[in-house]
């Protein structure tokens, strides 16, 4: 008897016996996907799309200050479900407008907090909400991701040499490896977004959206190595300078929490983007849809288009009667190659100023003269910070170049995505916009949707570009550029930097810091400007070299930045992808494949019936598989009937304009 009592006193008192277990699910509008809610001692979610479990019950909680857990023993107060169908504007992005459509459902728990979960018909999301009085210190966040199969991943991982102990300090440039679940690399992290391969063709990108005042997510493998859990950078206390020319921030002292942060607020979504096939990827709308809207009423200032720059090729201009440089009169030799070939902007890199203090200027630099110079001609100039120079007087800073006429900056040396950054960031970002200033975020972590909040951000790196494949004769720059329009791309716009006008084929590349090459095709190069997105983007090569090769140079200056409509032809990841753009009455069209060459059939059925349409096409000429700069041009009648097949060669690409 005695033995029954301990047994009932054990089942009485004990939260994981006496919880009663709750089941939710969710599904998407189009019943393919479903997410499956437990309530317990612990707070559990699944994923399955169809017959396929894309995620296996994986926990999810957070610890705040007191050791308060969200997510352990929770008592479930009630819920709400709901049905979005909407559609909102996205005027500069790579469609016009973005439909948004949800299944919706909301746990609300005892204690002042939420979950609310999303099913869409491209994938799921959720997140956490506290309706906390008071300010609230958060110590982690578990985010666990579990799977049923040991499924191969593609993988960014953290690989930054500038301060080996902490291993948040990162460019978040990294090509992606393909391990095992099980094989995730040691003694480092990964950063998002990053893919798993599926069976019967289905792949899943891992997201989170709508960072704001929290640090970005990173992952490692779980105990077991079947799966993933979090790790988030702990706010910074102690900092020092560092790094590329000291310029950079490093961490010396960090708290034992992650941000001390409002207590009645949402926290980022975590997302996953789920696919039947592979092109579906390349044009999916996931962190958009999840952003926060504009917070700039005005947009009108807001000018997207590409921009002549001069680091990738040193200032490297020649033919001239003056000595090329960080000079007054080799900006001027930019402005008018800009102005001649309707190139929106140009910037200056760094070397204009002083590095620590952007109020002092190289004496060589008569910046107010390229101000005016540029304004006769019709291009804006946009100027180099770090991200440590720039913030020392961000208001004095951008009151004193906006009054100039500035039209932007280029911020770089970020490098970090604690909760500190992240907040500076959108400091930045509001304070460019009370000054009708552009942003370009270079250095810096991926986007997150802030680009949709503030628009006038139109550019962020978070990729390996052309800037940093000049040196890496090592690197397989093909593969990497058919990866990221899957994975990379789908958390916003990037910095790649292409327009390479000196190609070269896989045995011929060789890395060169005044005279640089890109891997690959010319015509891999021209398809870059329709298949990577970004509204400021940049000419990488030399007026020179654009001028020696000005059929070229035209073909890109025609290529608009932002598009009214976006289809997605054909791909798969790691070996090959097309894409067409339409802005107006003109599509744009991109292909690229790895260093393996193959024969691709565009199907132009994307085109409006019954109309005919001119083409102006670009491909790898017959020779391109050793002299990558030879290509084919051709203007041919195309209708919506048209398939055509071409043959991409190691490396190589096709471009389109089709009006």
């Amino acid at each position: 008897m005695k033995k029954l009592f301990s047994v009932f006193l054990i089942l009485l008192f004990n939260p994981s016996f006496s919880q009663k277990i709750q089941d939710f699910t969710l599904e998407s509008p189009n019943g393919k996907i479903k997410i499956s809610i437990v309530i317990n001692d612990k707070i559990t979610w699944s994923v399955s799309h169809e017959k396929d479990l894309i995620l296996a019950p994986s926990p999810v909680s957070m610890t705040f200050d007191q050791n308060e857990i969200l997510g352990k023993n929770a008592t479930l107060l009630n819920s709400k479900r709901e049905k979005v169908n909407q559609t909102f504007e996205s005027p500069f992005y790579k469609k016009s407008s973005i439909k948004n459509q949800y299944n919706l459902l909301i746990l609300n728990f005892k204690n002042d907090f939420s979950i609310e979960y999303r099913a869409f018909d491209d994938g799921v999301a959720y997140r956490f909400i506290t309706k906390k009085k008071k300010d609230i210190t958060v110590k982690t966040e578990e985010v666990s991701l579990n799977f049923d199969q040991d499924y191969n991943t593609l993988m960014p991982y953290v690989r930054d040499l500038r301060n080996p102990k902490d291993p948040y300090i990162s460019s978040f440039e990294a090509h992606y490896e393909n391990k095992k679940i099980s094989d995730f690399a040691k003694d480092t992290l990964a950063f998002l977004p990053f893919l798993i391969d599926y069976k019967n063709h289905k792949k899943a990108v891992f997201l989170e959206a709508n960072l704001e005042d929290y640090p970005g997510l990173f992952v490692t493998n779980n105990k077991s190595k079947s799966g993933f859990e979090a790790r988030f950078s702990k706010y910074p206390l102690q900092e020092t300078n560092g790094g590329f020319n000291n310029i950079n921030r490093l961490i010396t002292e960090r708290a034992d929490y992650i941000v001390k942060t409002k207590g009645t607020r949402t926290f980022p979504w975590r997302a996953i983007v789920i696919s039947e096939n592979d092109a579906e990827l390349a044009n999916n709308d996931m962190v958009q849809k999840l952003s926060e809207p504009s917070k700039i009423k005005d947009i009108s200032w807001i000018k997207p288009g590409k921009v002549a720059w001069d680091w990738w090729n040193d200032w490297n201009i020649y033919n001239i009667n003056f000595k090329a440089g960080i000079n007054t009169q080799t900006y001027q030799y930019y402005i008018d190659f800009a102005s001649k070939n309707k190139v929106e902007y140009v910037v200056l890199d760094e070397g204009w100023s002083l590095e620590d203090d952007i109020m002092k200027h190289n004496p060589n630099v008569d910046l107010e003269a390229l101000i005016a110079y540029g304004k006769e001609r019709n291009v804006g100039i946009i100027l180099w910070s770090s991200w440590m120079a720039l913030t020392k007087n961000t208001v004095g800073i951008f009151n004193n170049y906006a009054d100039l006429g500035i039209k932007g900056f280029k911020v770089d040396f970020l490098d970090r995505d604690d909760a500190k950054m992240v907040n500076s960031v959108y400091d930045i970002a509001q304070k460019a916009a009370d000054y009708k200033l552009l942003l370009d975020f270079h250095g810096m972590y991926k986007p997150t949707g802030i680009q949709r909040t503030f628009p006038n951000i139109l550019n962020f790196e978070g990729v390996k570009g052309l800037e940093n494949n000049k040196w890496t004769p090592n690197d397989d720059v093909p593969l990497y550029d058919t990866t990221i329009p899957f994975i990379r791309m789908m958390a916003g716009p990037m910095d790649y930097t292409p327009g390479a006008m000196r190609n070269a084929s896989k045995s011929e590349f060789k890395p060169s810091h005044s005279t640089p090459m890109s891997q690959g095709t010319r015509s891999h190069q021209l398809a870059l400007y329709t298949i990577f997105e970004a509204p400021l983007q940049m000419m990488a090569d030399s007026p020179t070299a654009y001028m020696k090769e000005q059929e070229s140079t035209d073909f890109i200056a025609k290529i608009p930045t932002v598009f009214d409509e976006t289809v997605a032809l054909d791909g798969e990841v790691g070996k090959f992808v097309s894409i067409a753009r339409k802005k107006a009455n003109i599509w744009y069209l991109g292909a690229i494949t790895s260093w393996d060459s193959r024969d691709i059939t565009i199907d132009f059925s994307f085109l409006e019936k019954g109309k005919k349409f001119e083409a102006e096409i670009f491909s790898d000429g017959l020779n391109a598989d050793k002299a990558a700069q030879d290509y084919k041009r051709e203007i041919i009648t195309v209708d919506s009937t048209s398939k055509l097949t071409y043959r991409l060669a190691s490396g190589g690409g096709l471009a389109m304009i089709i009006k």
